[in-house]
């Protein structure tokens, strides 16, 4: 690629991302000091933190939409400088709205960096994107752990106000601002490939669909009285996707007549999101009376995931990516029945690396699937698919919080397997399409 710095970009796309996932473990550790030090309610602390999950979903579905329009250069600095406005109101926040403003900026931030680097990372090496995918998604657990051991370092240890602990922040992202600073940044593959805006959308199959319920379950996670309604009965949910299903049929088969590969793609990201991120946000609760420290049990998840994703491209190219997402679904059924029988730290332990191992490649994976055998979605395919696992995770953390203190933690665990379960079968049936589709080449 003639005057594109790969190794530079790749960097400071994966350092953009480590400031991504480290906001995650620090919000998790300063979540305290709002509600023993500023006087809010954990009820206020949660809707406060919320626009880190949604926020992160809007910014990825316009990035996808926009980003051929206004470059990925522009969405890049658009992620910098919602990260630099972000870090500097949570360092202000001292109340309810500013703690709120404050991940608004946050979550946008964290959004674009993912609705431009995914496909940066694709136009960088379009010879092995699944594996370059899931490299670059080894900065997400890996920031995770990052964080986590900083924020110990930092407020349990050294006994430092938080807003040391929110400060390191501006270390990485100082540096991927300056990795970034003067690089030409290639076209997606898309634009690069020749192929029309239009037909990019027509790939995505049911695109207005698929939006208005992303848009619908944003609504859900973050209006009470919607979110009421809809889970008053076990029926409404499964009328509500009965009716989304029938449109996604009428829009991508009989207005678009085009395969409906992209749209079960999205319905296999709703649920290996929440599979993956429904567990590991609740771990606390979860695994709280296992004799053994919760954040020890999440430190050693993310850094499995970590391991696992830089070292995919082996597994990839043995298994290819719909062996790997079938087998990571039965491993994850495996993991969360074990940890909801788990007595003592090294039954928990074990039990949660044989999760960390189902999860590991859930994520790029599944962006990878969708870059590898619907080229044509482009980066918009891309953003739908990550924006979509953030609001089905927001949707689905007050359901397990529910079950958690009206049923208990092992019940929510068994329950949850449901997920993977369902996926098995997805994914069986997305093995034999793709299989079918390569025959028929």
């Amino acid at each position: 690629m003639k005057d594109v710095n790969q190794k530079r970009l790749f960097v400071a796309a994966c350092l953009a991302l480590l400031v991504t996932a480290i906001t995650f473990a620090i919000r998790a550790k300063i979540e305290g000091v709002f509600t023993d030090e500023y006087g809010l309610t954990k009820e206020q602390v949660g809707r406060a933190f919320g626009p880190a999950f949604w926020g992160f979903a809007v910014a990825m579905f316009a990035g996808g939409y926009f980003i051929d329009i206004v470059k990925t250069k522009s969405i890049i600095w658009a992620a910098f400088t919602m990260h630099l406005i972000g870090i500097v109101l949570l360092l202000m926040a001292k109340d309810y709205n500013s703690l709120f403003i404050a991940n608004v900026f946050i979550g946008l931030g964290n959004g674009s960096v993912e609705a431009a680097c995914n496909p940066l990372v694709t136009a960088l090496f379009p010879d092995k994107k699944t594996k370059m995918l899931n490299r670059f998604h080894v900065w997400f657990p890996g920031g995770i752990v990052v964080g986590s051991l900083l924020s110990a370092l930092v407020i349990d240890w050294l006994n430092l106000p938080w807003q040391v602990l929110v400060g390191f922040l501006f270390i990485p992202m100082a540096i991927y601002g300056y990795l970034f600073l003067g690089q030409k940044i290639p076209e997606t593959e898309r634009v690069a490939s020749g192929v029309s805006y239009k037909e990019m959308m027509r790939n995505i199959g049911a695109p207005y669909t698929i939006t208005l319920a992303v848009i619908f379950m944003i609504l859900v996670a973050t209006t009470p009285s919607i979110a009421a309604m809809v889970t008053a009965n076990y029926s409404t949910p499964l009328i509500i996707v009965a009716v989304i299903a029938i449109f996604i049929v009428i829009e991508g088969r009989l207005v678009n007549k085009i395969t409906l590969l992209f749209p079960l793609i999205f319905g296999c990201m709703l649920l290996t999101a929440s599979t993956e991120l429904g567990t590991t946000q609740w771990i606390n609760a979860l695994l709280a009376n296992n004799g053994i420290h919760p954040m020890l049990i999440l430190a050693v998840v993310t850094g499995l995931m970590a391991v696992g994703r830089f070292f995919a491209g082996g597994l990839i190219h043995r298994l290819n990516p719909t062996g790997v997402l079938l087998g990571s679904s039965i491993i994850a059924v495996g993991g969360l029945l074990l940890l909801s029988i788990a007595n003592g730290p090294v039954m928990t332990v074990l039990s949660a690396a044989v999760f960390a191992v189902g999860v590991c490649y859930f994520w790029p994976t599944m962006i990878g699937v969708a870059s590898e055998y619907v080229p044509k979605s482009g980066a918009l395919g891309m953003s739908i698919l990550g924006g979509a696992g953030f609001v089905a995770t927001s949707m689905v953390l007050p359901i397990m919080g529910k079950s958690i203190e009206t049923a208990g933690a092992q019940t929510t665990l068994r329950n949850l397997a449901v997920l993977p379960v369902i996926l098995v079968f997805a994914f069986i049936a997305l093995y034999i399409i793709v299989k079918n589709r390569k025959e028929e080449v």
